[in-house]
C-alpha cells in the first residue's frame, strides 16, 4: 500500500507535542488500551480501544486545556480564563485552572446536563448559564473576555490546545507500535489534528481516519472547497462533536495530514454505545464512540493491520444514556414496538401474551386504547414494547403473531 509523506505543517510540529507530553507528566493519565475481540472479528484485523473516556474529567480535553493555560504569561494568569462549553471542555478548563491556580469562568448553555454543570463547579470553575445553544454561550464568553481581560480558552482552534491533544497520538504509538490505522472523532478538529501531527511525523505509513456524525459533518464540504465552511443547524446526539464549522488551525493540519474523513449515522452511534457498554464494559458518550460506529458501519475498510479507535470521552447524562440505549437496542434488533388490535373480551390479552411467551419475547410495556373512533365496538388496540434477541428473533415474533391470527398494524 502506498502512503503519501506529509509536508511539514508550520502551526504545530512534533516538538510541540513532545513538549506538551512533558508538561502533562503527572497531570493527565496515560489511558488504557483495550483489545476488542468482537470488533477484531468483524474487521479481520486486531482492534484496540484507546480509552480517553477514562481520562481525568472523563475526556481528552484536559490535555489541551492544561497546556494552553500553563503557557500563559503571569499577567494573563492573573486576569483569569474564560471558556464556553456544554460539557467536556468546560470540565477540562475547570480542572486545569484549579491545578495551575488560575481563576476560571465557564459559560454553559441553559440546557446543559446537570451532572456536567455540577462537575465543572466541583473542579473549581465559576459557572454562568447563558443561551440556549453553544453559539450563544460562546458569544457571551467572548464578550466577557473583552470586558474583563480574561483569556479566552478556545476548545480547539489554538496551537497549544492541538499540541496537548496530540499527546494521545504519542501514547498510541508507544502502546501499539504496530498500529496501521487510527480512527479519531472530529468536531472542531483539535484532537484529530494533534494526533495527526504526532503520528505522521513519526510513522507516515499509519493511516489516520477522522469520523464525524452525518448530521454535523462540516469537514467533508470544507475539505472539498479547500477552506472551512459552516453548516446550518447541525443535528446529532453526539454533542461532543456537534460543531458547525471547522477551526482554522486544525483545518489546515487535517487537510494536509488526514487520509480520509468518514461519516456515521445516528443508528450507528447508538449501536456503538451499546456495544461499548455490553462488550467492552465501558461507558462512552456518543461522540466518544463515533470511531466504533465507523468500524461497525464499514468494517471492510479496516483490514490489513492493527486498528486503534480513540474513545474520546465518557461524559454522558444518565437520562440521555437511557434514551440512547433504547435507540441502540432498536437499531440492533433488540427492541421491538408493535401495535395491533384484539377482541374486547376477557382473556384476549392473556392469549396474546401467551403467543409472545412461546417465542420467548420479553414484554417491557403494554398499553390499551379503547376510545379511538377508528376502533370497532368490540375492538381494543394494544401497543407492546418487547425486548428481543436480534433481527431474526423479531421476524420470528412477527411470524408467530400472524400465524395466531393477529394483524400487526405497525412494527
Amino acid at each position: 500500500m502506498n502512503y503519501r509523506v506529509p509536508q511539514p505543517v508550520p502551526q504545530v510540529i512534533l516538538d510541540d507535542v513532545r513538549g506538551a507530553q512533558k508538561m502533562l507528566s503527572g497531570v493527565s493519565r496515560v489511558t488504557a488500551m483495550e483489545g476488542s475481540r468482537h470488533l477484531s472479528a468483524l474487521t479481520g484485523s486486531p482492534v484496540h480501544l484507546k480509552c480517553e473516556n477514562l481520562q481525568r474529567t472523563g475526556s481528552f480535553k484536559l490535555r489541551g486545556a492544561y497546556v494552553r493555560i500553563a503557557g500563559l504569561r503571569p499577567e494573563q494568569r492573573a486576569a483569569g480564563v474564560v471558556a464556553a462549553s456544554a460539557g467536556n471542555h468546560a470540565q477540562g478548563v475547570a480542572l486545569a485552572s484549579s491545578l495551575l491556580g488560575v481563576r476560571s469562568t465557564v459559560f454553559m448553555p441553559v440546557g446543559a446536563p446537570l451532572p456536567k454543570v455540577a462537575a465543572t463547579q466541583e473542579y473549581g470553575a465559576e459557572v454562568r448559564m447563558h443561551g440556549q445553544v453553544v453559539d450563544e454561550t460562546l458569544a457571551a464568553a467572548q464578550e466577557y473576555a473583552d470586558r474583563t481581560g480574561a483569556v479566552f480558552i478556545h476548545p480547539f482552534d489554538h496551537r497549544d490546545i492541538i499540541a496537548g491533544q496530540g499527546t494521545v497520538g504519542l501514547e498510541i504509538l508507544e502502546q501499539c507500535p504496530e498500529v496501521r490505522t487510527i480512527l479519531v472523532g472530529i468536531g472542531g478538529g483539535g484532537l484529530a489534528a494533534g494526533v495527526a501531527v504526532a503520528v505522521k511525523a513519526l510513522r507516515p505509513d499509519v493511516r489516520i481516519i477522522g469520523v464525524q456524525a452525518a448530521g454535523a459533518a462540516a469537514y467533508p464540504p470544507s475539505l472539498k472547497v479547500g477552506h472551512p465552511v459552516s453548516i446550518d443547524d447541525p443535528i446529532t446526539m453526539a454533542d461532543g462533536i456537534k460543531v458547525g464549522r471547522p477551526g482554522d488551525v486544525p483545518f489546515k493540519i487535517i487537510g494536509e495530514l488526514l487520509d480520509d474523513v468518514r461519516t456515521v449515522s445516528e443508528d450507528a452511534l447508538s449501536s456503538a454505545l451499546l456495544l461499548c457498554l455490553e462488550r467492552a464494559k465501558l461507558v462512552v458518550e456518543p461522540a466518544g464512540c463515533s470511531t466504533v460506529a465507523a468500524l461497525l458501519s464499514e468494517p471492510e475498510l479496516y483490514g490489513g493491520g492493527p486498528v486503534v479507535a480513540v474513545l474520546s470521552g465518557g461524559n454522558v447524562d444518565p437520562l440521555l444514556l437511557q434514551r440512547i440505549l433504547r435507540h441502540g437496542m432498536a437499531a440492533a434488533g433488540r427492541y421491538l414496538s408493535l401495535r395491533l388490535r384484539v377482541a374486547d373480551r376477557p382473556g384476549a390479552l392473556a392469549g396474546l401474551l401467551a403467543v409472545l411467551s412461546v417465542v420467548d419475547a420479553n414484554v417491557l410495556d403494554v398499553s390499551h386504547v379503547r376510545t379511538d373512533p377508528r376502533l370497532g365496538l368490540t375492538e381494543v388496540e394494544v401497543e407492546l414494547h418487547l425486548e428481543t434477541k436480534g433481527p431474526e428473533h423479531c421476524a420470528e415474533v412477527a411470524r408467530s403473531l400472524h400465524g395466531a391470527g393477529y394483524k400487526v398494524m405497525s412494527q
